[in-house]
């Protein structure tokens, strides 16, 4: 029997995240979803255009599924303002916890950053006592203080503890990486057997034509980078290797935006390379195979840490079933995912010097088998049917 899902999500359409086709997917298959998320304002950190506190605050989008947004601070272009954002979803939504008449079957937290968010879904399963799973995409605190930069001690203590609980408490709990699996069973102290690999799948190609006249034709080896511009993904590779490939007619087609975008540009200037990118800004997650099909090859990179290790960024099963051949400076799961693919080369992260190298041998390399590769891979680990039957089925009653 079907089941009515309260998705918490502290970002949801018209922001770009997986969880958005999650949802469309839930819903096709009968179940009501309703989804409790905040004012669209990622990435840029304002409120977007016609939404806001006393704008859109509720929707029906894609025949059914049902948005509640909840008050929230935009996250801004600074360290307090994220804070306030993230609590105030936080505040916001453990008081529709308490009013809420709402009574779903299954609340289903999707976790990317903050894990704070979390909270809200704990506690309003909790206050109706339903079953609360919980889909953890970032670690914490690792994230935090990798990617945030935290260094206090007692900061990283609270959230490692926050984690654990929510982790136990969770009725089951998604990780979407092997490597998340066992690092989230090594802070259980109960609970392991709860834990299961979920990993992401490739979104569905949209059907009808997609205007990518905007990507301008040119005689050069296009190679396409899609999602957040940010400092865990550790760009500033791209500029070192391009100031070595300027007479190797490359070209860096930028797909996304993110907080250390204009750090980026200032590199590539400073390099003199700015000729050989192309910034396409953000694009819906269903447009970018598009993009990609008029690309060579594809790449994605991580900055250098045991967290990246254990990510498998949703990109690279975007780019998989794209048929894309890929270009990886990362270790860990992405890197071996590419040579387990045979569909790609892979550098040491920041190595500009390895990143033209590797460029410059996969363009020795058969393109059309690398594509072969690349898409059976995904159809064998990664497919949308076999990922989201094997989801649902924890979603009958």
């Amino acid at each position: 029997m079907k089941s009515h899902i309260l998705v918490v999500s502290q970002y949801f359409y018209p922001e770009t995240f997986r969880i958005n086709d999650i949802c469309r997917e839930l819903a096709a298959r009968g179940h009501k979803v309703t989804v409790l998320t905040g004012i669209p304002n990622y990435p840029k950190g304002k409120f977007f255009g016609g939404y806001g506190l006393f704008r859109k605050r509720k929707e029906v989008i894609d025949g059914g599924i049902e948005i509640i947004r909840l008050p929230i601070v935009p996250r801004g272009k600074n360290a307090l303002m994220l804070i306030l954002n993230y609590y105030s979803f936080v505040v916001s939504g453990t008081l529709y916890a308490w009013f809420s008449r709402q009574k779903p079957d299954f609340v289903f937290s999707y976790e990317v950053s903050p894990m704070t968010q979390v909270l809200v879904g704990k506690r309003f399963a909790k206050r109706k006592k339903i079953p609360h799973y919980l889909y953890v995409q970032d670690l914490w605190p690792d994230n935090l203080e990798i990617v945030g930069g935290i260094k206090d001690r007692h900061i990283l203590s609270h959230y490692a503890k926050m984690s654990k609980k929510l982790y136990e408490k969770s009725d089951l709990v998604f990780a979407a990486s092997e490597s998340f699996v066992e690092t989230i069973k090594s802070r259980m102290d109960e609970g392991r057997e709860k834990v299961h690999y979920l990993p992401q799948y490739a979104e569905t190609v949209k059907e009808e034509a997609v205007d990518t006249s905007d990507l301008k034709e040119a005689d050069t080896f296009d190679i396409a980078f899609a999602g957040n511009i940010g400092m865990a993904q550790g760009l500033e590779i791209l500029p070192k290797a391009a100031s070595l490939l300027q007479n190797d007619g490359v070209r860096f087609v930028m797909i996304g935006e993110g907080r250390a975008k204009s750090m980026l540009l200032r590199e590539v200037e400073k390099a003199g390379v700015g000729h050989m990118f192309v910034w396409l800004g953000q694009k819906p997650s269903e447009d970018v195979p598009a993009y990609l099909s008029r690309c060579d090859a594809a790449f994605l990179s991580f900055s250098s840490n045991s967290l990246f290790e254990k990510t498998i960024p949703a990109k690279l099963q975007t780019y998989l079933s794209a048929s894309m051949p890929i270009i990886a400076a990362a270790s860990g799961e992405s890197r071996r995912i590419v040579e387990e693919a045979n569909c790609g080369i892979c550098c040491n992260s920041g190595d500009g010097p390895a990143l033209a190298e590797s460029i410059r041998e996969l363009r020795t390399m058969d393109p059309a088998l690398l594509a072969e590769n690349a898409k059976s891979y995904c159809d064998r680990n990664f497919k949308k049917e076999t990922i989201m039957d094997y989801l649902d089925g924890f979603f009958e009653t």
